[in-house]
């Protein structure tokens, strides 16, 4: 396929995604008909005060750059406009009171001896959203929906995170707080921030706290929040360039990360099903999407290739009418309906942050990333026997 077809399948398959989602939000029928797998541990983990936020936040999340981004072609610009439409009465019903969809941005139980807070986490996927599509998801929303977000947000001040990727939830909650016009509590961007400089462990890797995990958290929450929260508050740190040498170091490190991350996309588009959370599908390459969209692809990579790889691993991931119930729902896999790969936190929610394997869509069509024929990707050069430039570390 050559970039416009390329681009053509991107959107034809993000929108079998997030249909869905959005439309049943936007009619205010979440909680009647968002699949419960199992309902017993559906109930035992009190799903149903947060699935409903997951469900939009990640849906939004990775949908947010197409949705921010005006289309040449009429029928892509359409369809743009109208889920964007969906998106924002979506949003109006996770956050109006009176809605049955409202999701309870502040849940503490007990729950296997601490505090349940997995309200934080998809608040933050939303904020996100929000940053991505500021004037979409924010600005035209009716001013009773953006008091209703912005007191529901707050809510979340009430939740301590754990001293891991979580502690950049409460970051990325300020963060869309601060572009919504609201006060951010500083002591919570500073802390989310210098405590993943301090589990830096190199050559573009991030621990997931103290210690690391040999998982995708990098790509689905590390690299992208800590890289947009850094931006959005660069200024806020004046003190011997701090805010500034932090965004500079953070765009290096996504950099190389998102390089290991291209090199991870095998010929065949599979990908190492290593760590929790592979039913993220595609999530697993938001950081490499988030380098192509943003402009920091490092140099030994081209945008076409990035492009080529991301799609394989698309075709892997989403093709097969496996990963789809028979209401257009993901089911819970890898590449196919794998029930087992799901841990206990996962939910069809969860499924959701998937999206945030299509953010070059936020891209005009005629950028570099959507233009000209196939090309291959590293590791096709590499085992094809292509005399290849060695990988090198950051």
């Amino acid at each position: 396929m050559n970039g416009a077809e390329t681009r053509k399948y991107w959107v034809d398959t993000l929108v079998k995604i997030i249909d869905p989602p959005l439309t049943c939000g936007a009619r205010r029928r979440l909680r009647e008909a968002v699949p419960k797998y199992d309902q017993a541990l559906w109930d035992g983990a009190h799903k149903d005060h947060y699935a409903y936020l997951e469900m939009i936040g990640r849906t939004l999340c990775g949908a947010a750059p197409w949705l921010a981004h005006p289309q040449k072609d009429p029928h892509e610009e359409a369809l743009r406009q109208k889920y964007a439409a969906l998106a924002r009465a979506a949003i109006d019903g996770i956050t109006d009171p009176s809605s049955p969809d409202r999701a309870s941005f502040y849940v503490s139980t007990e729950e296997n001896g601490g505090p349940f807070i997995q309200s934080l986490v998809d608040a933050a996927f939303l904020c996100h959203a929000v940053l991505r599509a500021k004037e979409e998801l924010f600005d035209k929303l009716e001013e009773r929906v953006k008091k209703n977000l912005i007191s529901c947000l707050k809510e979340t001040r009430r939740l301590r995170p754990c001293r891991n990727n979580w502690l950049l939830f409460s970051g990325m909650v300020e963060a869309g707080l601060r572009v919504m016009g609201e006060d951010a509590d500083m002591m919570r961007v500073d802390y989310c921030l210098s405590q993943h400089d301090q589990w830096y462990k190199g050559d573009g890797i991030y621990g997931d706290g103290p210690e690391f995990h040999w998982d995708y958290y990098n790509s689905y929450v590390i690299h992208p929040m800590y890289l947009d929260i850094a931006r959005v508050f660069e200024k806020d740190f004046p003190e011997g360039n701090v805010g500034e040498k932090r965004l500079n170091t953070a765009v290096a490190r996504t950099a190389r990360y998102a390089r290991i991350l291209e090199l991870l996309i095998a010929p065949d588009g599979t990908f190492p099903p290593v760590g929790r959370s592979l039913t993220y599908r595609v999530g697993a390459f938001q950081a490499l999407g988030q380098a192509a969209l943003q402009g920091i692809l490092p140099s030994e990579i081209t945008p076409a290739q990035v492009r080529c790889a991301m799609t394989a691993a698309m075709h892997r991931c989403l093709d097969g009418a496996c990963n789809y119930d028979k209401d257009g729902w993901l089911t819970i896999g890898l590449c196919a309906e794998q029930p087992d790969l799901g841990e206990p936190y996962i939910c069809t929610g969860s499924l959701y942050l998937c999206t945030a394997g299509f953010l070059p869509l936020g891209l005009d069509a005629d950028d570099p990333f959507w233009q000209g024929d196939e090309v291959p990707y590293s590791s096709q050069r590499i085992w094809a026997g292509e005399n290849r430039m060695r990988d090198h570390t950051l």
